[in-house]
């Protein structure tokens, strides 16, 4: 199977039971990250950011004050997708090297 194609629900279940703090939002996973400013939030914003390049996919992130929440689907698939739940798994990396 393809990074690229739509994952099954059962699939995106067994991701979830794995990695806290993920949850569905319709066609996406998301996750929200605390952080104790607003510099160090833009910070993770920018290696996530250098990791969505880096891979050729990119999620929607929302920067706030000592949060980041990060949303991660594959738009062409309409859904999602393995390249998202690995790029999750990296998201979930660059937080713990904080």
């Amino acid at each position: 199977m393809s990074k690229r194609q739509k994952l099954e629900d059962d699939a995106i279940a067994t991701f979830f039971a794995a990695h806290a703090g993920w949850s569905r939002a319709g066609e996406t996973i998301q996750k929200t990250y605390k952080f104790p400013d607003f510099s160090t939030s833009l910070a993770f914003v920018v290696r996530v950011g250098l990791a969505a390049e880096k891979h050729d996919h990119h999620p929607d992130v929302h920067l706030g004050w000592g949060r980041v929440t990060v949303v991660w689907s594959t738009h062409d698939a309409g859904g999602i997708t393995g390249l998202d739940t690995e790029m999750a798994e990296a998201t979930d990396r660059l937080y713990g090297s904080a």
